[in-house]
């Protein structure tokens, strides 16, 4: 039995430069695509153009130069760091001979190879379906033709239509689906905030080092690697924090200039997780010279998720490549707005802990409990707290116990006790 070497698709990249009243896409950003799906780029064309051609979207003159490339180089498939109309997509296939594809069909396959979880194929099917809905088209050539032969004829419902209806009811059901799984995600979110755990989202670019940042903090093992989309279901772990307690820390998918409005659609019970949190950790590349612009496009998404007006601590990942030393910012009330660290190096990933507990706890307390013997459960969780400064015990077995922590998570513990710790205070000073 031979073994069988899988052979990568071949493509050909097209990349056109818009005037300025148009978005021009990034033409290393498709590479990185490209090489995340797995795809193997044979050649580049680039064309300049004022306004995108309606059947061809690149003109007749690059598409006969495309189509005559394909034939030199055998490519199995043609990409287009744009979208595409599916009149514009079925035009170029009859002219290239070969499957034409755009940025979000690329995007959402490279979605589809990512997902790992029942809910995460869900999504991706869902988004997939919805942008095939407008594009079914192109798999007929005899649109008005009716399906079956002698004994097999329907009631004149052609090919099309049945297809049409066909996705209609899948999605409807993916929709039914999900909606369970949303609700079941919400029960979740409200134990959590009954139990008044602070979430802590992680927010950022795609290849901007979310992953590893979380594995680094939570000691999880979350796939990261130097790839677009690396990871795609999100993850929660709990992280404890001095002086804070446990919070909960969710990794989320990362963002991409133009992310298909199906996509985001389809992940809006993921995405919830953002738009849930207490706080969010945007990370960000400080070594990608675009990083400015893929700022502004993480800050497009969130505002179309209805996610941009939590606090939020920026991180400046892979200050190695730069190097640079971690260090935080504050602004002029004392508060961190910025940690410059290094994840794969494990560089600051102190400092950010310390920003973080200062940020979720505005304010913390000095404070002095002397428990009695009965109580001594509490010492345990003060002591899982992280919050104990000093103890020392009387000869009647109470506990006295030296406490620094935040005025939130005290109220907490007040909350669970039904009021009885604050019998046992000694003394307070809020700094």
């Amino acid at each position: 039995m031979s073994d069988i070497n899988v052979i990568p698709e071949q493509a050909i990249l097209v990349h056109v430069n818009f005037s300025q009243h148009h978005t021009s896409e990034d033409l290393s950003e498709l590479k990185l695509l490209v090489s995340s799906a797995g795809v193997e780029c044979v050649q580049v064309v680039t064309a300049s153009r004022s306004a995108p051609d309606a059947k061809f979207f690149i003109g007749s003159g690059k598409a006969n130069e495309v189509a005559e490339l394909v034939e030199q180089t055998q490519a199995t498939v043609v990409i287009f760091n744009h979208s595409l109309s599916p009149a514009q997509t079925r035009n170029l296939e009859r002219q290239c001979l070969c499957r034409v594809i755009d940025r979000t069909t690329l995007i959402l396959d490279i979605f589809a190879q990512r997902a790992r979880t029942f809910e995460g194929k869900l999504q991706v099917e869902l988004a997939q379906l919805q942008h095939l809905a407008s594009r079914l088209v192109r798999g007929w050539d005899s649109l008005d033709r009716q399906k079956g032969g002698i004994g097999l004829r329907g009631p004149g419902e052609t090919q099309l239509e049945t297809d049409r209806r066909l996705l209609r009811e899948r999605v409807k059901a993916l929709q039914t689906r999900l909606a369970k799984l949303e609700k079941q995600r919400e029960q979740g979110r409200r134990s959590r905030q009954r139990a008044e755990v602070p979430v802590v989202s992680v927010v950022g670019y795609t290849n901007a080092g979310k992953s590893t940042l979380f594995n680094r903090m939570t000691h999880a093992d979350v796939y990261a690697a130097d790839q677009l989309f690396a990871t795609l279901d999100p993850t929660l772990r709990k992280l404890k924090l001095k002086g804070v307690g446990e919070i909960i820390l969710a990794d989320t998918v990362g963002f991409i200039r133009h992310l298909p409005h199906d996509l985001v659609a389809a992940f809006k019970s993921t995405l919830q997780e953002t738009r849930d949190a207490d706080l969010q950790l945007h990370v960000v590349d400080v070594a990608d010279p675009r990083k400015d612009n893929n700022m502004q496009q993480v800050a497009a998404v969130l505002e179309e998720i209805d996610a941009d007006q939590l606090p939020q601590l920026i991180v400046f990942n892979k200050i190695d490549l730069l190097e640079q030393a971690p260090r935080i910012e504050y602004n002029e009330y004392g508060q961190p707005t910025a940690v410059f660290l290094s994840a794969a190096k494990g560089l600051g990933v102190d400092l950010l802990e310390q920003a973080l507990s200062q940020l979720l706890s505005e304010r913390f307390i000095d404070m002095v409990l002397l428990l009695p013997p009965h109580k001594a459960a509490w010492r345990a969780r003060f002591h899982q707290l992280h919050c104990i400064v000093s103890e020392r015990f009387d000869d009647d077995g109470n506990c006295e116990l030296t406490l620094k922590l935040s005025e939130s998570v005290w109220q907490r513990c007040i909350k669970q006790s039904d009021g009885v710790l604050e019998n046992y205070v000694v003394s307070t000073a809020v700094i």
